[in-house]
């Protein structure tokens, strides 16, 4: 899919290269980056941060075992009119009923109307009521006795009860805390009311086994909300935790985007900058040339011839900086093209050597030369390579001294690559100023005090075609030791030539033998 942008140079749609329409974004993305550190930072400073999550929970849980309840009421209706055979059983059936039924009504109107941190102490309190209610009823059931029960089969049909009951509640009621305590408390009062009363082991064995039981079913139900309550805290902080990388997302793409509009302008930029600079340059170059060779007859003056000399290399440093920059840009973007074909490594140093000797004879620098002999071609871009070894050469005649010597050296590497080697006894560069001068414009302290000054594109330029043939740069440097820098093909760009094949008798075909 077209993304709409020209990439012609002569067609630029507009000179607006930023949208600054979009900048409210960045407070939106702000706020919400404060509002989702602080939901992290409060969530873990108390409980009560999740009291109306937990209240929900407990309604839910309500409604979806309301038929627990009933259930059990009416077995335990039917059995004691059968053991008993008393009226009030059906009576409290009845009773108890209704309470289970208002609590129901209770949850239902919870479960319709939004909770609200405001409200939720309400609504607790309102079915902690309930469980009272509830407790009541089962006070009821505790105070029931019967006189013509034989043995102890009713005081063990009560126990076994009060047991279910007190168990049906703290599994119901675990994410309403103290519930247990509150419906249960009224129950255990009346059979030890009952117990001192009586001064029975039965009456008090019962009493002592039914708080027992719901001191046990407290611990059990209170050890289960805490853990609920750590499950919400952990499922917060994650749903925290995927909100705040989500708005860092949103940050990062706001970032991206902004660098793709100031990538983009700087392309403009180069590619109409580039036409409006180079054709007054090629003005400058020509004319200042022609002035200071005197082509067109002497000048009067001296000085002018001097000044036109000046013009001259000023103009042709500009246009070498242009140069660097756009092919720079052109690597970073992806449009450097290659035009690859075989050449010899030997032959391009040997060139590059023959460039820069002028440049070495004037500082006295000699260039001493170590080849290995009958090197195969490689499969390179020849222009490309040029570059890479005159940018090396350039720096390392630069930056040497008076009488120095500049090692060049071409080879086999140990993987079957091949490699060009530049060493010099300059200034060198400090351990920690090396990712400095990698980076585009970077420059060593020690070496711009000493040396010309160069635009810091040389060393940049030479990884990215490196790197566009798969290759590698190496750089090694001790302060005021000298510099050494290698340039490495892999051992897939050499072409390695077949011996021609011996000229061997044909090989006769097998003959074929039917039984």
């Amino acid at each position: 899919m077209s993304s709409g942008v020209s990439t012609n140079p002569d067609r630029i749609p507009d000179k607006t290269i930023v949208d600054r329409s979009r900048q409210h974004r960045n407070k939106a993305v702000s706020k919400a980056v404060r509002a989702t550190r602080e939901r992290l930072q409060s969530s873990a400073n108390g409980t009560h941060a999740f009291d109306r999550d937990l209240l929900s929970l407990h309604v839910q849980t309500m409604l979806h075992s309301a038929l627990i309840i009933p259930v059990f009421v009416v077995m335990v209706t039917v059995i004691g009119l059968y053991i008993n055979g008393d009226a009030s059983f059906f009576s409290w059936g009845l009773v108890t009923l209704a309470i289970h039924s208002v609590n129901l009504l209770l949850a239902k109107k919870a479960s319709r109307t939004t909770l609200t941190n405001a409200g939720t102490p309400v609504w607790r309190r309102l079915f902690l009521g309930g469980q009272i209610l509830m407790g009541c009823s089962w006070a009821a059931f505790s105070a029931t006795s019967c006189a013509a029960c034989g043995g102890d089969s009713f005081y063990f049909f009560k126990g076994v009860v009060l047991l279910v009951a007190i168990a049906i509640s703290a599994m119901g009621n675990v994410l309403l805390r103290q519930a247990v305590l509150v419906s249960f408390a009224l129950p255990i009062a009346v059979l030890a009311f009952r117990a001192m009363l009586s001064h029975q082991m039965l009456d008090i064995g019962l009493t002592a086994l039914c708080a027992t039981a719901l001191l046990l079913f407290h611990y059990i139900a209170d050890r289960l909300y805490r853990s609920n309550l750590s499950l919400m805290a952990y499922q917060s902080e994650k749903d925290d935790l995927i909100a705040e990388l989500e708005v860092a997302k949103s940050v990062s793409d706001e970032a991206r985007r902004r660098a793709e509009e100031a990538n983009l302008a700087k392309s403009r930029f180069l590619a109409s900058m580039s036409h409006e600079l180079r054709t007054p340059l090629n003005a400058i170059l020509g004319f200042s040339e022609v002035m200071n060779t005197e082509v067109l007859g002497p000048l009067a003056n001296p000085t002018y011839r001097e000044y036109a000399g000046d013009i001259h290399r000023s103009g042709q440093h500009l246009l070498n900086l242009i140069n660097e920059i756009l092919d720079l840009s052109r690597i970073e973007a992806g449009r450097y093209e290659l035009s690859e074909d075989a050449l010899s490594l030997l032959e391009v140093a040997e060139d590059c050597i023959g460039m820069v000797q002028l440049r070495a004879r004037a500082k006295n620098i000699t260039i001493r030369q170590q080849f290995e002999p009958d090197l195969p071609q490689v499969w390179a871009d020849e222009k490309s390579m040029r570059q890479v070894i005159l940018n090396l050469l350039s720096n390392a005649v630069k930056f040497a001294g008076q009488g120095d010597e500049v090692v060049v050296k071409v080879g086999w590497t140990a993987g079957g690559g091949q490699y060009v080697a530049i060493r010099d006894n300059g200034p060198g560069i400090a351990e920690e100023e090396i990712p400095v001068v990698l980076s585009a414009f970077g420059q060593g302290s020690i070496a711009i005090k000493s040396a010309e000054q160069g635009t810091g594109l040389g060393l940049p330029i030479v990884q990215a075609i490196l790197a566009k043939h798969d290759g590698q740069f190496i750089l090694k440097s001790k302060l005021r030791e000298g510099t050494e820098v290698i340039a490495i093909l892999p051992a897939t760009r050499v072409l390695q030539s077949l011996p021609a094949v011996a000229d061997i008798p044909a090989v006769q075909p097998r003959r074929r033998s039917f039984a």
